[in-house]
């Protein structure tokens, strides 16, 4: 007998189970394929509307089928798109809740929009048993926020590059991720953010192009299959399983960057391939009375998450990626979004984020958001929930702003480097409520935003429209490549500058992929569409910039050192900042200028558990300054970093940092200077 409980296909003694929503749906039809690319199913099963659906759930029984079953939905129902009702029974739909998705080789999204059948062409879920697999005793790592280090990475992206020197079958793999992992380790991070690894539609791209970010999701359980080097269609789903489980043998985290925003169904020309066609004023915000799609995304379409069938969905897709596939964290796109009602007004208490917040399950898990959205609300520091972690893109502006000289900067990098507490204060939360990053895959890579004034992405096919075009970026004298060697040191300090202010700064860091060796996109800045060269990991530049490389790995060593005392105890970050030894100086000590004119800014304090006194100084003037040290009593101040000097004196293993005499340091032009000293009984 079939039940609506559990929503999916669930593998069961003697076949599967199959239940799906929806409310308007009038008759649907259960299709089973041989292979990805039948032209048409091998058995096609009606579901009984007075004896199968139990309130909207649809279900049916299939006994002797088991998992690696291809399967999918043809769902009828009134066509009235005036109304919001968009039904098309000649279409295969994938299933809401299938845990894996075959694509066949002559997928066309095409003939999802266009009228007729399309089942030769047309994506098909896949039966998947998510208890056969055998974890070896692995579970999520729940690393201390304060000791974590987050590496931005294109799973695809890292190891496609013929430089990988890995096996062509395993290039851009999962599989392909799994034999990197010892350069994760030797760099340092202790968790990769995966762009999307949910099934996308790779061709919802302009003509020519391709979705090679992933920020189109048509399933929200199933991992992309093109990132599997196997070709079966549970091949995926165990994958992505293994490499969760070498990466956590390894110590790092895997956090998801994951889309409930939108989907890859568009607007209302784009294709039906699951949700529009099974329930679509359930599933999408609506507006002129149910034609056209809210657009809250910048997409096309603005997933409807406070509906209590979609927070279902969300929330069992989060379980289900924590519980089954073992993830650590989620980064959540455009965050902002799911705090919007069925008619776009922001909540004050979002039902959805608050599911998500208050489920069990999911206590421990990291939740990052991208607190704004396509539409102008930004949530920086007002995002609801005493749980989630926000994307500072404050942070990213004014850091970029102070390293370029920009006026009144001065003031915004002292509160950034500091924990952001002018932003995050008034919530009491400690200090890792803040996720510092200067790059991350949208805008402008570490390098280019050194080398680069202008976005150049002509290869978009777009003339240049599409991007940011307010990246605070700064050539450094030259757009673009140059050889003029004084050039290429200014860029090579400004990127330590960067890295060191990130990994430095109170809150969580987070390092784009590539970051570490002057990746470059040669200008573009919205690579979206680029699965070539100019996105893909170029190892050689591991030799090109080992200085760099060893600049970030020392970085990373002595971060993931941080003590965790107030994480564990909840102290927030302004009670630290009031309880810690602290001082602000400028050239003088104690006497900061806080002017619109001033580049400079010096941070010295003591950790008194530690021993540890500090003395950070952010040098972003056009000419060396000297400046006053404090006198200690016995130990000296050694120099663990001075970016402007050569490798490997730019930075040095903490034990071995050289002693400075001398009552000032003189710090060079647009650099940073880390001094440090501890007492006798430090560590």
């Amino acid at each position: 007998m079939s039940r609506p409980s559990p929503l999916g296909a669930t593998v069961m003694d003697g076949g599967v189970n199959f239940s799906l929503f929806s409310r308007t749906a009038t008759s649907l039809d259960l299709l089973l394929f041989d292979h990805e690319d039948d032209v048409t199913p091998v058995r096609v099963i009606p579901i009984d509307p007075h004896h199968d659906r139990t309130y909207h759930y649809w279900h049916t029984f299939v006994p002797k089928i088991r998992p690696g079953q291809l399967y999918g939905y043809r769902v009828h129902g009134p066509r009235d798109p005036e109304r919001g009702l968009r039904f098309d029974a000649a279409k295969v739909l994938l299933d809401p809740y299938g845990r894996g998705v075959v694509v066949p080789a002559g997928y066309d999204r095409q003939a999802a929009s266009d009228p007729g059948d399309n089942s030769v062409t047309a994506m098909k879920s896949v039966v998947v048993d998510p208890a056969d697999y055998d974890w070896e005793g692995d579970l999520p790592l729940c690393r201390p926020a304060a000791q974590t280090i987050i590496y931005e990475m294109h799973v695809r992206g890292f190891t496609r590059h013929p430089s990988s020197g890995l096996d062509e079958s395993k290039r851009g793999t999962y599989a392909g991720l799994i034999e990197k992992i010892p350069y994760l380790q030797q760099l340092g991070i202790t968790a990769v953010e995966l762009l999307p690894v949910f099934q996308f539609d790779a061709w919802d791209a302009p003509p020519g192009k391709v979705n090679y970010w992933g920020y189109a999701p048509i399933s929200f359980f199933a991992p992309h299959a093109a990132y599997s080097s196997r070709r079966d269609p549970l091949g995926a789903v165990d994958e992505f399983r293994d490499m969760v489980k070498a990466l956590h043998r390894a110590g790092i985290e895997v956090i998801l960057d994951v889309v409930f925003n939108h989907t890859s169904e568009g607007n209302h020309q784009g294709p039906t391939l699951c949700f529009r066609g099974i329930d679509n004023p359930t599933y999408y915000m609506l507006e002129n009375g149910g034609e056209r799609y809210a657009n809250y995304s910048g997409c096309g379409n603005t997933v409807n998450a406070n509906h209590p069938v979609v927070r279902r969905l969300i929330v069992d897709s989060l379980r289900y990626w924590v519980q089954e596939m073992h993830v650590d964290g989620f980064r959540f796109d455009l965050a902002s979004i799911l705090s919007r009602d069925q008619s776009g007004q922001p909540l004050p208490n979002p039902p959805v984020l608050w599911d998500i917040e208050s489920d069990p399950v999911l206590a421990g898990t990291k939740l990052l958001a991208e607190a704004w959205d396509a539409a102008g609300l930004y949530q920086v520091g007002s995002f609801v929930g005493d749980a989630w972690r926000e994307w500072n893109g404050k942070f990213r502006d004014d850091v970029r702003d102070f390293f370029r000289c920009q006026p009144g900067s001065v003031r915004r990098i002292a509160d950034r480097i500091v924990g952001s507490p002018e932003i995050y204060g008034h919530k009491e939360r400690e200090a890792e409520q803040s996720v510092n990053f200067v790059t991350c895959h949208d805008g402008f890579t570490l390098n280019d935003l050194v080398s680069y004034n202008g976005k150049h992405n002509e290869d978009n096919g777009e003339d240049n429209r599409d991007g940011e075009s307010h990246n605070r970026s700064w050539n450094c004298g030259v757009e673009g490549p140059t050889d003029d060697p004084l050039i290429e040191g200014l860029r090579n300090r400004q990127v330590k500058n960067y890295l060191t202010t990130t990994l430095l700064s109170l809150g969580i860091p987070m390092i784009l992929m590539g970051d570490e060796v002057r990746h470059t996109q040669r200008g573009n800045n919205n690579a979206y569409c680029q699965d070539n060269e100019l996105s893909w990991f170029d190892w050689t530049n591991l030799d090109r910039h080992a200085d760099l490389h060893r600049f970030v790995s020392l970085l990373c060593a002595r971060r993931v050192l941080r003590n965790v005392d107030h994480e564990r105890q909840r102290i927030s970050v302004s009670r630290m900042l009031h309880e810690a030894k602290k001082a602000w100086h400028g050239v003088k000590l104690n006497q900061p200028d806080w002017s619109d004119t001033s580049h400079c800014l010096v941070f010295g304090g003591e950790m008194p558990r530690t021993g540890i006194h500090f003395h950070l100084i952010l040098n972003a003037c056009w000419q060396p300054l000297e400046v006053e040290l404090p006198r200690l009593d016995r130990q000296p101040w050694r120099r663990w970093i001075d970016t402007a000097l050569d490798s490997p004196q730019d930075i040095v293993p903490w034990q071995e940092a050289p002693e400075h005499l001398g009552e000032s340091y003189q710090v060079v032009e647009r650099s940073v200077v880390m001094l440090f000293a501890i007492d006798d009984n430090g560590p």
